[in-house]
């Protein structure tokens, strides 16, 4: 196999999380729009800890992104 082609596979793979970060993300703001729903007093309380699953779901992207860049540019 070519090296350049190997690049590009291992550089598409790596983006292949940004799926998974995609549904994480839906799953932890759908979860917490059913979550205010059924219980709207505790809502405000919750909510910062959507923002640090959020942070951290988004965190992951950010490097699966760093990573194939790097396969893409560096190596």
């Amino acid at each position: 196999m070519e090296p350049e082609a190997a690049k590009l596979i291992g550089a598409g793979l790596a983006t292949i999380a940004l799926a998974g970060v995609g549904v994480g993300i839906g799953n932890i703001f759908g979860n917490y729009v059913a979550g205010a729903l059924r219980n709207p007093a505790a809502a405000p309380q919750v909510f910062g800890n959507v923002l640090l699953g959020f942070a951290l779901t988004e965190a992951i992207a950010l490097f699966a992104l760093v990573i194939a860049m790097l396969l893409l540019f560096v190596f």
